[in-house]
């Protein structure tokens, strides 16, 4: 959040000392009677140079028209981060935020659900009984400082909830120089504690062995679009990304609707 919330300050600074953008009409003629893409456009090349996202080491990585006519809706990634910003159509204003259908005023926004059926757990490193009914997949890196907070609320679960196991599937980011290798080192052991060791700071041995495991997390995890860690997975298919506390957890686990 703080990277995000930097490189929207930086933007806003930079536009209120003049920073050119293009000057379009956001609304041309008598109208929009048609489809709004007949008559605005936004490239991710465009995108690029407005938002100056080279400068904050970030890439556009869609675009697409938002829930409010006027508007494209950007996906940003930076670093192990996504976030969304708006455009508007005349290419002059940035907008951060995002909106909620009055309707919906008061509702808990639905959760993301994967497709289980994807996800192999032969080689993940499992905390708690693997005979545990109820089995929770994470995304884990060696190197995320979040996930080593989420760890502590894991061990705090297991202790608490024998009818509960965690199976970790390591996601070594790019933005983490050394994680690939602590993640094979744990990998090839499939050892809980070399996750604790990397997660304590400690130095882990080299890996023994040869697997294409990361490899096939790191697709995976693209394919069901987690873009960073830690990331869990509840019985359900339902995606929560982020860290929580183990009572926020427990809640979502026993309550799926």
């Amino acid at each position: 959040m703080i990277k995000k919330f930097l490189f929207i300050t930086v933007l806003l600074a930079l536009y209120s000392f003049g920073s050119p953008l293009t000057a379009v009409s956001a609304f041309q003629g008598p109208g929009c009677m048609g489809s709004c893409t007949d008559c605005h456009s936004l490239t991710k090349e465009d995108a690029t140079k407005l938002l100056k996202t080279d400068k904050f080491k970030a890439t556009v990585k869609d675009i697409r028209m938002s829930p409010v006519k006027g508007l494209w809706e950007v996906e940003i990634n930076q670093g192990d981060k996504a976030f969304i910003v708006y455009v508007d159509f005349a290419k002059k204003f940035l907008v951060e935020g995002k909106f909620t259908p009055l309707e919906k005023l008061g509702e808990s926004a639905p959760m993301k659900k994967v497709d289980l059926a994807k996800i192999p757990l032969d080689n993940a490193v499992v905390f708690g009984s693997r005979s545990a009914p109820k089995k929770i997949i994470v995304f884990d890196d060696p190197e995320c400082p979040y996930c080593v907070k989420l760890h502590q609320e894991i061990k705090k679960i297991i202790e608490k909830r024998k009818d509960v196991a965690f199976y970790v599937k390591m996601y070594p980011l790019a933005i983490h120089p050394d994680a690939y290798e602590k993640s094979k080192a744990i990998v090839c052991s499939k050892s809980g504690k070399l996750l604790d060791d990397a997660f304590a700071g400690k130095k882990l041995p080299k890996a023994d062995c040869d697997t294409k495991e990361l490899d096939n997390n790191i697709k995976l995890a693209e394919e069901l679009e987690i873009h960073g860690t830690p990331a869990l997975i509840f019985p359900d298919g339902r995606l929560f990304p982020g860290y929580a506390p183990a009572e926020t957890l427990l809640g979502i686990l026993d309550n799926p609707q």
